[in-house]
């Protein structure tokens, strides 16, 4: 997948990891100290040397319930660790962003991937802003705002209903005049979505492949996972979220979004050596790039 500046972004041959680094004071999982960008900068070079093959950088939680951030105040987050982390690393840069402004001033710093939860749905001008820079685009299914998504979680076949959904976020980003094989699909794992519409998505993930767009999945330390864990912390869901991983990857995954990236990396490496030596079980379709 062409990225700007001339690089590329390898999917298919191993599972990339994605690994979180989120600047926001609120994050449902982790923080880093919302003032001090050397230690976002830090905890980048970490990632990565931990084996992410992607960072992603958000300044805004968009966990259920959470409140909006005004885009400057986002801005003031996110920009000096994307470009400070841009001089200094070797792997793209991904933006967690659904503002039009805040992903031209991220690309702008250095970022090549606009990782979009609202999948075009929120700002009608972000299109633009990807198809102009040539920055690919994450197109993630959810409904509603954060506030009241769990409203919107009804279903009658949710995975169904999420390919149609998310292939409407598709044709949106062609209108916009950005390139097909500059998109990868995100189910939203979480977002308006109980945890039995989670575990029925992730149990029939292959049937996304009818979009024949990447994918990538995010699953790390979310809340559904407590509905087999019990009442534990997202930081005591690691081991949870390996499984949910192993599952994602079988099932068709091309980048997984981790907070544990050391520990996800071998996850993945032993799903991707699973995969290959399947004989019964549905691996990852050919897809387009």
């Amino acid at each position: 997948m062409p990225l700007p500046g001339g690089r590329t972004l390898d999917l298919g041959e191993r599972t990339l990891v994605m690994g979180i680094l989120n600047v926001s004071p609120d994050s449902f999982a982790e923080r880093v100290p919302l003032a001090d960008s050397a230690a976002a900068l830090d905890a980048a070079l970490a990632l990565e040397a931990a084996g992410a093959d992607i960072i992603d950088i958000g300044g805004e939680s968009t966990r259920p319930g959470a409140q909006p951030v005004p885009e400057d105040e986002e801005r003031r987050r996110v920009l000096p660790v994307v470009a400070a982390a841009a001089a200094r690393l070797a792997v793209p840069i991904s933006v967690d962003t659904y503002k039009a402004g805040v992903a031209r001033a991220a690309i702008d710093a250095g970022a090549s991937i606009v990782n979009d939860i609202s999948g075009l749905r929120y700002d009608a001008a972000l299109g633009d802003v990807v198809a102009s820079t040539g920055a690919a685009l994450v197109l993630m299914h959810t409904r509603g705002r954060s506030r009241e998504m769990y409203r919107e979680a009804v279903y009658e076949a949710v995975t169904s209903e999420v390919v149609s959904e998310l292939g409407w976020s598709l044709e949106r980003a062609r209108q916009a005049g950005i390139a097909t094989g500059r998109t990868i699909l995100d189910p939203g794992f979480g977002f308006a979505k109980r945890p039995e519409h989670s575990y029925r998505l992730l149990a029939s993930l292959g049937a996304l492949a009818v979009l024949d767009r990447p994918l990538l999945v995010g699953v790390s330390r979310k809340s559904f996972l407590a509905g087999a864990l019990g009442d534990r912390p997202p930081s005591e869901r690691d081991w949870g979220t390996a499984a949910a991983v192993t599952a994602a990857i079988l099932g068709g995954a091309h980048v997984v979004r981790v907070h544990a990236v050391a520990e996800m990396v071998q996850v993945a490496r032993v799903a991707d050596q699973l995969r290959r030596h399947a004989t019964d079980v549905g691996g990852r379709g050919s897809v387009d790039l």
